[in-house]
């Protein structure tokens, strides 16, 4: 009776710390992508656990990258929108509606980091009875840590970096929403690292390629893949507002040797743009004369000061996201070493961290200390510094590595740039029926190469214009694991994850992620089968954009038809001309696509009435 008494008492305690560890969704990774899976799952009544490796929440945003990166700031709304609408909120409730720092938050769309923080944390507490966050939790990416059945997950197992544990967590679904694909590579899913080569698909700016700024081609290229992966830096939260100011530290492992390219850059003006194929020798030592005279650049296309070294975007409170600078040959982006990152282990990873960091900070110091360099470069420069209100908890300097491309997985939809470029000229991308978000950002990779000598330009910087576009549901979806949602580390192409690799679509993909995991545990079944048109339908009415339309917002009452229509291809233009009367040609158009005689009559009857009355008949 004791041993019975006592082996129930032990499966009780067991059962306890089980459940504990046991939700809907497991999600790794704290970053937007999965911070906006687990809201969509708690809005349809499932709990989540986020399993962030850090002590903080929010990647990138929420680590310098307060510039978001997106061309048509409608084409993605929904909680990405949600997102922009709560930072405008906060600066108009702590400065004023009519401040400057509304002014410069950009509708939302810029934010310093900080803000970016405080955001997330408001958004997740309002499901913390669902939510459930949990810091300095570490996944690696060995078949140990990850029980697998036929394709489907039934627990993982983190580090608790705090002491040292492995602890086991069971989930329904299981999202992969780390930079590096950490998650899906346990689980075997094929992935890709490095470029596909220009012959593979067809796609401007694959393989290696050498070109000015703005992809103008150049010598040298030869489109041939290899296993490069663009640069990664930091994005740096930097101010000139002496109060606010923290200079540049020099680092403990300063070697000016890495930096000394840069002398002649400034002397002469030498950069990577277009304008650059035009300009002489001649030019730039008359360039060196006249800085010489204590006059700033004067070659076209060339920055100076902090602009020759970072590009910056305003934030608010006198603040700047300083970025790489696109058109120098030198500046805080470090290729080639961060190759074996998506790979490695987070040892290594750290390691590369402290490399970059000192490596960031010693070209400011270069910059605003080097004799080599003019004296009133250096003046511009040393204006500059660090944010003291920012990051205080690491030496006022960015926690993240801005990671721009890890592993990219082989899903069931794989993302090219065909996907993104528009099939004539004025027209739209090729349109996906199951798409679950719109987007448009450029096809945009950084250098995947160090300079080299005799090049106009760092091999594979690249930026080439997109029409917005759709994303369909397949590029997070793996092909054996059923159980499974990727929304961040995607499947595409090298070309084609870098327009995909944006926060705002991440964002978007995320929630796409945490109503596809609740519909497939509502119904029974696994992530492949569920009902697109439900997921949809959950997203439309969550004011999230499929298909984007110039006229026609989430605000207004006729986008779910709008969406749902655009969707099945009636509305293939960029505006859906709803109050338009409906030409005889678009009326045979439409009878052919719903495969009977519409009743109306042409140049009379709206569009909208055409629209509705197949809509009624569809859905009834």
């Amino acid at each position: 009776m004791n041993r019975f008494y006592i082996l129930s008492i032990l499966l009780t305690i067991s059962w306890k710390l089980f459940s504990q560890n046991s939700f809907d969704l497991v999600i790794v990774g704290g970053n937007p992508g999965g911070i906006m899976t687990a809201i969509a799952a708690a809005r349809q009544g499932k709990s989540s656990v986020i399993l962030e490796r850090t002590n903080y929440i929010g990647g990138l945003p929420a680590n310098g990258l307060g510039a978001t990166d997106i061309a048509t700031r409608k084409a993605t709304t929904g909680l990405f929108a949600e997102f922009t609408s709560r930072v405008k909120q906060y600066y108009i409730k702590h400065y004023g509606e009519n401040s400057q720092q509304v002014k410069d938050c950009s509708d939302g769309f810029h934010f310093e980091p900080s803000v970016a923080t405080s955001v997330y944390q408001e958004m997740l507490s309002e499901h913390k009875n669902k939510i459930t966050i949990l810091l300095m939790r570490q996944f690696d990416a060995e078949n140990q840590n990850i029980n697998i059945k036929n394709g489907h997950i039934e627990s993982i197992y983190v580090l608790n970096r705090e002491n040292g544990q492995k602890e086991q967590y069971q989930g329904k679904i299981f999202v992969d929403a780390t930079y590096e694909g950490d998650l899906g590579a346990a689980a075997g899913v094929p992935f890709r690292v490095g470029r596909e080569s220009k012959e593979e698909y067809g796609e401007p700016g694959a393989g290696r390629t050498y070109e000015y700024w703005k992809s103008q081609p150049s010598e040298g290229s030869t489109g041939e893949s290899d296993n490069a992966i663009q640069a990664y830096n930091y994005r740096l939260c930097l101010t000139n507002d002496p109060q606010k100011r923290i200079p540049f530290p020099k680092p403990e492992l300063y070697n000016r040797n890495e930096y000394i390219s840069l002398i002649e850059d400034v002397w002469t003006g030498k950069n990577t743009q277009r304008i650059m194929a035009k300009v002489t020798s001649e030019m730039m030592e008359e360039n060196r004369r006249h800085i010489a005279k204590g006059n700033r650049t004067k070659l076209p296309g060339d920055y100076w000061g902090i602009k020759k070294l970072s590009s910056l975007v305003k934030l608010p409170n006198q603040k700047m996201d300083g970025n790489n600078q696109h058109a120098a040959f030198l500046s805080t982006d470090l290729p080639e070493e961060n190759w074996p990152w998506p790979t490695s282990s987070w040892e290594w990873r750290d390691k590369f961290a402290k490399r970059l960091k000192d490596y960031t900070l010693g070209l400011f110091w270069f910059a605003q200390h080097d004799p080599a360099l003019p004296e009133h470069f250096r003046k511009d420069i040393a204006q500059w510094g660090l944010a003291k209100d920012e990051y205080q908890d690491n030496e006022y300097f960015p926690r993240q590595v801005y990671v721009r491309e890890g592993r990219r997985f082989e899903g069931v939809y794989f993302f090219t740039a065909k996907d993104a470029l528009p099939v004539e000229q004025g027209k739209r991308p090729p349109l996906h029926p199951h798409s679950v978000t719109a987007s448009h950002y450029a096809l945009d990779s950084h250098a995947a190469r160090k300079r080299e000598k005799g090049r106009v330009h760092l091999d594979g910087f690249i930026s080439y214009p997109t029409a917005v576009y759709t994303v369909p549901l397949g590029v997070i979806l793996p092909k054996e694991v059923d159980n499974l949602l990727l929304p961040v580390p995607v499947s595409g192409s090298h070309i084609g994850f870098s327009t995909l690799r944006m926060e705002p679509c991440w964002m978007a993909l995320g929630q796409a992620a945490g109503i596809t995991a609740s519909l497939a545990i509502d119904r029974g079944v696994s992530t492949h089968h569920i009902d697109i048109t439900a997921l949809q339908n959950l997203l439309i009415r969550q004011k999230a954009t499929l298909i984007y339309y110039r006229d026609i917002g989430p605000e207004d009452t006729n986008f779910p038809l709008v969406q749902y229509m655009g969707l099945r291809g009636y509305l293939p233009e960029w505006d859906a001309k709803l109050q338009h009367s409906i030409d005889n040609e678009t009326l045979q158009k439409w009878s052919e696509l719903c495969g009977y005689c519409l009743q109306a009559t042409p140049e009379v009857t709206t569009r909208v009435e055409v629209l509705k009355s197949i809509y009624d008949r569809i859905t009834q």
